[in-house]
């Protein structure tokens, strides 16, 4: 192909499912008069708990928020030694001796370098190491999660009395019982003195498995500073979006319909650039994961040289000619991936280097500020990992002003025998960015609403109180906390549920997954709530989703919402309106535009064949509808139908005649 012709090929833009705007005020990253950040004196603010559950996004500085933690209570609180657990080597590079008096804070983080034991060496030198630090006079240690459960075994049930232990990335603990890193803590809280500070980005787990028992979490008290404030008080970046382009074959082969294989199609050199390929465990990926980065650079240009020293790669583009920096963090090689992971710790200027490929790394606790796009190819089984590489793109730089994430997915083929995985990846990629539309919007607070109330005067001025008629306010303390600090991991619970995959796509009423799924999976969350409460997060949960795919708009003193594409006076907001309205459906919308036809019915016959079950609750509350079905159309719904309503509403009236007849056989 030559050089005239490729410049006049555009990069395709992702299909962007989410797009969020920041207003830039620079308030997240201005310090106070200790030299805190606005989350980080949040967290301090909690210093006193025992146990303390901070939850904030990548980027935000939880970090240093442990060391000023850390620091006080050594100090101020009666705690003899600090332990800091993190999940691989790389990321203790963080918690590095760090000065604060500088800021204003009244000490400095200082470690004896001996006790870092994320530097090289074998697990049982490291566990000896952790074993004379509890008998030292040193007052830090930072370790993996793996160091700290092989020493945990040469412990007794009191070496940890009066220690801090902060666990970082804490959703890798578990409640289920093999996890030995949930093992250890659910030992550490019940045999010992020990406080405890557990930092994460995300509090989810790809596998549905609570990180901890309802008992133990109401133990800590929660520090949540969410993606929204952040973002929003960033000073250059003022955009993200989140999006999917979509391939068949393989992502490194020619499209038929562009003549480039869909990585060319997608990736602009001229975006500094995370590549994840796909795992070699999923079905996108060749199984050869060192010739898929080869196939991943021929695909940018061809390589010039790799230098001895710092080990990148130089690639002479394709498509403008100009040297590209290449870090390959897949290979194998120990001594030459630690080479570029040595040099990317040193970057100092976007210009230090273009293009990043991992598999495995440069996710969780990796800094790269520069990153502009996350491209992950292939299907992500675990929010949690998603929201690790996009917050790889979020951290504040000059060099940009918006951050992508565009996930390359395999479009499901009709012939393919394995359709329904590919319709199954598709569908949990979308839910994916559901919960991040969630997580990235700025938050409201719901109220009820009641005829005498006046809008103007009952609202709090800073415009983000809502009140509607008929809505249920908590009233258990924990419905409360659950509403405050875990609506979306209770949202990335419902959104993984795979009752609520197969009712996604349109095919079931919004009244059913609003009143019947929601509520069930609520239920098995948390056994413990009473009727009224799991009516109360239900409704939360519901309307805090719907308000946040919706838009509020001015016209003149009057404020409405535009929900399912009309206008509502927002005084007028009702429960019951709200629940018409799958909170969910817009990707969908937007996916429906974006795939072909046949796509689209591969996607629906797959979710046909696994249809959910149909219950009594959601037959008596489609019995209305039917009757004005027959009323509008003089004729009952047909199940062989291509629209998928009235095809539900006619397998809902076969259940309602079967359950008749059930009855009177039973006299």
């Amino acid at each position: 192909m030559s050089e005239q012709k490729t410049e006049e090929i555009a990069y395709f833009k992702p299909i962007n499912l989410v797009q969020v705007n920041y207003a830039q005020t620079g308030e997240s990253k201005q310090i106070n008069s200790l030299g805190m950040r606005e989350m980080q004196a949040k967290a301090f603010e909690a210093r006193t708990a025992k146990y303390i559950l901070l939850k904030a996004p990548p980027a935000s500085g939880k970090s240093r928020a442990l060391m000023f933690l850390a620091l006080d209570k050594l100090k101020n609180q009666g705690i003899r030694k600090v332990v800091v657990a993190v999940p691989e080597r790389s990321i203790g590079s963080s918690f590095s001796p760090t000065q604060l008096t500088k800021f204003g804070f009244f000490a400095d983080w200082e470690l004896n370098p001996k006790y870092n034991l994320c530097t090289v060496g074998n697990d049982g030198s490291k566990v000896k190491a952790f074993l004379s630090f509890l008998e030292s006079d040193e007052k830090i240690l930072i370790c993996t999660h793996a160091t700290l459960r092989f020493a945990f075994e040469g412990m007794t049930d009191t070496s940890l009395n009066d220690c801090l232990l902060a666990i970082d990335e804490f959703h890798h603990v578990s409640a289920e019982g093999q996890n030995r890193l949930g093992d250890v803590l659910r030992k550490v809280m019940e045999k010992s003195t020990a406080h405890i500070i557990a930092m994460t980005g995300s509090y989810f787990r790809g596998d549905n498995i609570p990180v901890l028992v309802p008992e133990d979490e109401a133990k800590f008290t929660k520090v949540t500073y969410n993606y929204y404030e952040q973002l929003n008080g960033y000073e250059h970046l003022k955009s993200l979006g989140i999006g999917y382009h979509f391939y068949q074959g393989r992502y490194y082969k020619k499209q038929d319909d562009s003549g480039l294989s869909a990585l060319e199609e997608i990736l602009d050199e001229n975006l500094k650039t995370i590549i994840h390929i796909p795992s070699v465990n999923s079905a996108e990926s060749s199984k050869e994961k060192l010739e898929e980065v080869s196939h991943v650079i021929d695909c940018i240009g061809e390589l010039e040289y790799q230098d001895d020293e710092t080990g990148i790669l130089y690639v002479k583009s394709k498509r403008s000619g100009r040297i590209l920096k290449i870090a390959d963090l897949v290979n194998d090689n120990q001594k030459e991936r630690d080479k570029a992971v040595a040099y990317l710790r040193g970057v100092s200027s976007a210009d230090d280097i273009d293009i990043i490929i991992a598999l495995g790394m440069a996710k969780e606790g990796f800094d790269w500020p520069f990153c502009q796009h996350a491209l992950t190819i292939g299907y992500r089984g675990s929010l949690t990992e998603i929201i690790q590489i996009i917050g790889r793109a979020t951290r504040d730089s000059s060099n940009k002003t918006h951050a992508q994430f565009t996930n390359l997915i395999a479009k499901p083929d009709a012939v393919d025998d394995d359709v329904k995985l590919a319709v199954n990846n598709m569908l949990k990629a979308i839910t994916a960015s559901l919960l991040m539309e969630q997580v990235l919007a700025p938050n409201f607070n719901f109220r009820p609403k009641y005829d005498d109330d006046n809008y103007e005067q009952e609202n709090d001025d800073d415009g983000k109180t809502i009140k509607v008629r008929g809505f249920k306010l908590p009233t258990s303390q924990r419905a409360k906390d659950i509403i405050d600090s875990d609506l979306n991991d209770l949202k990335a619970r419902i959104l993984q549920d795979d009752t609520m995959l197969k009712a996604m796509p349109g095919n079931i009423e919004p009244e059913v997954i609003n009143t019947i799924i929601i509520p069930k999976i609520i239920r098995e969350i948390y056994p413990d709530l009473s009727a009224e409460d799991i009516e109360a997060v239900r409704q939360y949960v519901v309307v805090d989703s719907v308000i946040k795919n919706s838009t509020i708009e001015e016209q003149g003193s009057k404020k409405f919402i535009r929900m399912a594409g009309s206008f509502v006076d927002i005084d007028d907001i009702h429960i019951d309106l709200i629940d018409t309205i799958n909170p969910f459906q817009k990707a969908f919308e937007i996916l429906s535009k974006s795939v072909t036809t046949s796509v689209l019915k591969a996607i629906q016959d797959t979710i046909n064949v696994s249809k959910i079950e149909m219950t009594q609750e959601e037959a008596i509350l489609l019995w209305d509808k039917i009757k004005e079905w027959v009323a509008k159309t003089g004729e009952q719904p047909n199940i062989q139908s291509f629209d998928q309503k009235e095809q539900r509403m006619a397998q809902a009236l076969v259940f309602l005649r079967e359950a008749k007849r059930k009855r009177e056989q039973n006299g």
